[in-house]
């Protein structure tokens, strides 16, 4: 899955940026990206969404056991890939019917979180059991909401383009070709929001990020860490 988003949606991370200054590296723009993924991916499906978002996604050689759904309902768009242990439980809790998959159950869930205040974004992705990772855009409020769960078990990854667009995937390598080494694995157990004004980790919401700066050779331009209690963002 891929999401690429504008500076008017997103500010790019001070850290990728600064990533990408230390280490000087080829990076394509956001159009490009988009073609890439189409042109590799069998069966992709891409959507632009106003002027500012694309997203895009396949289910080419997706895993059973994680596989990806994309939906979108009231200009609320969601790509999520993963599946969830606690799906039955959550259908209750937001009033869902028993045929309502992962995408749908998020697209409720962040209306919850949009329209019932004060509801924390913490919470609503604390909830979450299993393995996934999911992109939720919300035309109506240009809001992002972004997560990773607790294991990293579903692979996500950011960066910055060579336009400045802000780009999410699934697929480390797609992203090295257009963001060089203003790239990083998105840190797991946290969830980025435009709404809430960036990164956080759900389980300890008041910890601190910081990204490490890597070495020249590393794949990344770095890594982010959660201070506290021993929690790690993914490495490759």
């Amino acid at each position: 899955m891929l999401g690429i988003f504008s500076s008017s949606v997103v500010s790019p991370p001070e850290e990728l940026v600064a990533a990408g200054s230390r280490t000087p590296s080829p990076k394509t723009t956001a159009s490009l990206l988009l073609k890439r993924f189409v042109e590799r991916k069998a069966s992709a499906v891409s959507l632009q969404v106003g002027d500012d978002v694309q997203l895009a996604y396949t289910h080419h050689e997706e895993s059973p056991w994680q596989p990806r759904s994309f939906a979108v309902k009231d200009d609320i768009f969601c790509l999520f890939e993963g599946a969830l242990d606690n799906l039955g439980s959550l259908r209750q809790q937001y009033g869902l019917a028993k045929s309502a998959n992962e995408v749908v159950l998020m697209i409720e869930a962040y209306k919850a979180l949009r329209d019932r205040a004060p509801y924390p974004a913490n919470h609503v992705v604390g909830h979450l059991s299993g393995s996934f990772a999911f992109i939720v855009y919300d035309k109506s409020t240009s809001t992002l909401f972004v997560a990773s769960d607790q294991s990293g078990k579903v692979p996500l990854y950011w960066g910055i383009t060579a336009d400045g667009y802000v780009a999410f995937a699934d697929d480390a390598d797609l992203l090295k070709g257009a963001c060089g080494k203003s790239l990083a694995s998105f840190p797991q157990g946290c969830f980025y929001s435009t709404a809430v004004g960036g990164l956080r980790c759900y389980e300890n919401p008041k910890n601190k990020i910081t990204a490490i700066p890597a070495n020249e050779e590393e794949f990344w331009g770095a890594t982010f860490k959660v201070e506290g209690p021993a929690v790690v963002a993914a490495t490759k």
